[in-house]
């Protein structure tokens, strides 16, 4: 338990460090209205919280062994975003998303058809909150003739 608070604690220091780096960061040009920082600035504020949380939560004094089908998800997911981040431009922001949702759904039991319909909406969803919300251009891909 002490190792894994410690773990926690690093990766806590280690996310406000890239904070304080990247609330200095300033573009010379900006391409989007909120700017180049505010998307990592979110993601890290959610990941402090997430670790504050695991850091102060109560209970669960016992560990859990990690065991080999764990051990093999946690490397998937890991493979499946790597395979997200490189399909991004070719594919587009839309089926690559979906693709890695229904993926990762999968790996975690979800059904075929309920993993389809939500990835797909949410990967619909997301693209239309940053390219016509926020105007932060999401690239389409193998759908760049169809217009959103």
């Amino acid at each position: 338990m002490l190792l894994k608070r410690l773990f926690l604690l690093v990766w806590l220091l280690a996310a406000l460090a890239m904070i304080a780096v990247g609330w200095q960061y300033h573009a010379p040009f900006s391409y989007e209205p909120v700017g180049p920082r505010a998307f990592p600035l979110l993601v890290l504020g959610m990941l402090v919280i997430g670790l504050i949380y695991l850091l102060i939560k109560p209970g669960h004094s016992e560990e859990e062994p990690i065991d080999g089908p764990t051990t093999l998800r946690v490397v998937l997911c890991v493979l499946v975003l790597l395979a997200f981040a490189m399909l991004f431009e070719p594919l587009g922001f839309i089926p690559s998303a979906a693709i890695a949702g229904i993926v990762m759904a999968r790996l975690y039991g979800g059904r075929w058809l309920p993993s389809i319909i939500i990835n797909g909406l949410l990967a619909i969803a997301l693209y239309i909150l940053f390219d016509r919300w926020l105007d932060v251009p999401l690239p389409l891909g193998i759908l760049n003739g169809l217009e959103f």
